[in-house]
């Protein structure tokens, strides 16, 4: 892995992980889904008029139809939205540190449901992850952390971890930018139709809020995106997601420095131990080069 594929995972995994943060500042002005509606429907009329530039279209396979629909449904609608709403009530690097369990569950559920080989490295990574949430998790349960807020951001990371194993390898085939716009606006949609039903347009203009929406829009949604695709052409998408890792650490840094969370000594031991699980994880997954004589 040469030094511009470490900065683009580094990178990618910063902006990945900010957008907790700038979530955080916006539901504290707007109503969530609603912003969030207006976000993918910026992002992804911007990604499909990109997509259309270079030369994708919308004449997508069976499958690619499925991971846009699944994905739209799942990730976009499900998993921020749920997300957005509760971190109305939880803090940005709860929130943060939630999902970046996503990787540990994909690999168990793997596991469970196909009968997928964990290797002994695998193994190791998933009880440290384990291990990691239990001490973040109870630290948190005990200080008084939101029930009902704390349920809504695992239900969305289950959820975004069900869509991952149904749909695996689905989006290949090309059009790939084409397929990321279409799932923006399909979670766009669906967000719009529940928002109508249960917001109202209630919103507290500030600058910290168009900045945050300006940011999560074009940064997490757009940039953080190309530069995964451009990664995972340069390194393949088994050693790209190695950078998940790096999730935890940077998720509650970001939401520390800019809005002064506070982390005490055992969430900081389970990121750690989190981000040592994640790796483990990723890493077994990577097959060792053969050598020729």
């Amino acid at each position: 892995m040469d030094f511009r594929a470490i900065a683009m995972g580094v990178a990618f995994a910063i902006m990945w992980a900010s957008a907790f943060t700038s979530a955080r500042i916006i539901v504290a002005d707007a109503p969530p889904l609603t912003a969030l509606a207006i976000r993918f429907l910026i992002s992804g009329a911007i990604a499909v008029g990109i997509a259309a530039w270079m030369g994708q279209t919308m004449r997508l396979t069976r499958q690619q139809w499925t991971a846009t629909v699944v994905f739209g449904l799942c990730q976009n609608a499900l998993y921020l939205g749920l997300n957005f709403v509760a971190m109305q009530t939880i803090e940005a690097s709860l929130a943060a540190i939630v999902a970046s369990t996503m990787p540990l569950l994909v690999a168990i559920g793997g596991w469970l449901a196909f009968g997928e080989r964990v290797r002994p490295l695998g193994a190791i990574g998933l009880v440290t992850g384990i291990v990691g949430v239990a001490l973040i998790m109870g630290s948190r349960i005990d200080a008084g952390v939101d029930g009902f807020g704390l349920a809504l951001c695992i239900a969305g990371v289950l959820s975004l971890t069900i869509a991952t194993m149904v749909v695996r390898g689905a989006s290949s085939g090309g059009n790939v930018l084409m397929i990321v716009g279409l799932q923006m606006l399909v979670g766009s949609g669906s967000l719009a139709a529940i928002a109508t039903l249960t917001e109202t347009w209630t919103v507290n203009w500030t600058w910290a809020l168009v900045a945050a929406f300006a940011y999560t829009t074009l940064i997490p949604g757009l940039a953080a995106t190309w530069v995964w695709f451009l990664l995972v052409n340069r390194i393949g998408a088994v050693r790209a997601a190695t950078f998940h890792f790096l999730t935890p650490p940077f998720g509650v840094g970001v939401a520390a420095l800019l809005l002064g969370e506070r982390l005490g000594v055992l969430d900081l031991l389970g990121v750690a131990v989190i981000a040592m699980g994640i790796l483990a994880v990723q890493l077994s997954k990577q097959r060792p080069k053969l050598t020729r004589n």
